[in-house]
């Protein structure tokens, strides 16, 4: 599925992840791929399980390059990425880091 994103230079923060075709609202975007973690760092994605833990997923895939937005287009269900909107060609996909991120818009 992540055939229809790449990472390039962001202008919000570093690299970012751009979509290369058009992703309609509801579709998969792709998995958040990695080892497992169980410390935080750069690119671990925390997933909660069924018994209500936590997984970490320490980023290896072009989706460790997600930038942060408090409206974002994207969200993750698990380590499932979903188009939350019609995402253009060529536009940056965000999505909202959490309540530790609120004051970064």
């Amino acid at each position: 599925m992540t055939d229809r994103v790449e990472s390039r230079p962001s202008s919000i923060h570093g690299e970012g992840v751009f979509a290369t075709a058009t992703i309609a609202e509801g579709d998969l975007v792709g998995s958040y791929e990695g080892d497992p973690a169980d410390a935080d760092g750069t690119y671990v994605l925390w997933v909660e399980t069924d018994d209500g833990g936590w997984d970490g997923i320490d980023g290896t895939g072009v989706l460790r390059f997600l930038n942060h937005s408090r409206t974002p287009n994207v969200e993750f269900d698990g380590p499932e990425l979903y188009a939350l909107r019609d995402i253009a060609a060529g536009e940056e996909l965000l999505f909202d880091y959490g309540d530790e991120w609120a004051n970064v818009p």
